[in-house]
């Protein structure tokens, strides 16, 4: 193994050019540079995976006779999203409305933009949350509208002389972004405020979310944080 390594070495003269994402590191006999294997390429004994990826050469699937193959380690608590790796209580921010931290392998949120409700007034009849150019989080403004709506326990107007056709009103749809899970494991659940409903009213709406699986806790399948995206 040795003598093959470095008849390798000798053949190849200086470093390899490595492509970009792949390390140069020694072979597995420790004589040769050779570009580390990336995730999901092939490894063997002299082929060694990017460790500085925490990746290893998993031989759990391969053929008799063949080699492995790079993948993670089984016990490694580090969390890809959005194709980057951040270690187990690693905090990072994967976009400016969110901080995250890794933990066991999943992921939890809160967002940064406050997700105030603001209820129409005398002075403001219309509020209305808006993108602002240079900034991240969207801000209420107070628009006006000529057209007369009826009030809430109504969703459309009637024509003139009629009793019973009605002519309904647009609904600006809106909504809260849905807010971190309210629990770390296992099933917990995500609020968001939204007037999306039949009466074109401000109400809580709630839905299941699950971030992973609880150590121990059976029949619900295990969900990590590797390859998610925000």
């Amino acid at each position: 193994m040795h003598s093959f390594a470095r008849l390798h070495a000798t053949a190849h003269g200086s470093p390899p050019r490595c492509p970009p994402g792949s390390s140069l590191v020694l072979d597995g006999c420790g004589c040769c540079n050779i570009c580390a294997r990336r995730l999901g390429e092939p490894c063997s004994y002299l082929h060694i995976c990017d460790r500085s990826q925490g990746l290893v050469c998993d031989y759990s699937a391969a053929l008799m006779g063949r080699g492995g193959t790079c993948n993670y380690e089984d016990d490694d608590d580090s969390c890809e999203v959005n194709g980057k790796i951040y270690q187990d209580g690693e905090v990072f921010q994967p976009s400016c409305k969110l901080q995250c931290r890794c933990s066991g392998g999943g992921f939890t949120c809160v967002p940064l933009c406050s997700e105030d409700v603001r209820l129409p007034t005398p002075d403001c009849p219309h509020p209305r949350r808006v993108e602002i150019p240079g900034k991240c989080c969207q801000e209420w403004i107070c628009e006006r509208q000529d057209r007369q709506i009826l009030p809430d326990t109504m969703a459309a107007q009637r024509l003139p002389g009629t009793a019973s056709i009605l002519i309904p009103y647009a609904c600006e749809q809106w909504s809260t972004e849905w807010s971190a899970c309210s629990a770390t494991c296992g099933v917990g659940i995500a609020t968001r405020v939204s007037n999306q409903n039949q009466y074109c009213r401000l109400e809580t709406q709630r839905r299941l979310c699950l971030l992973r699986s609880c150590q121990g806790l059976t029949g619900i399948a295990s969900m990590r944080g590797r390859g998610s995206r925000l």
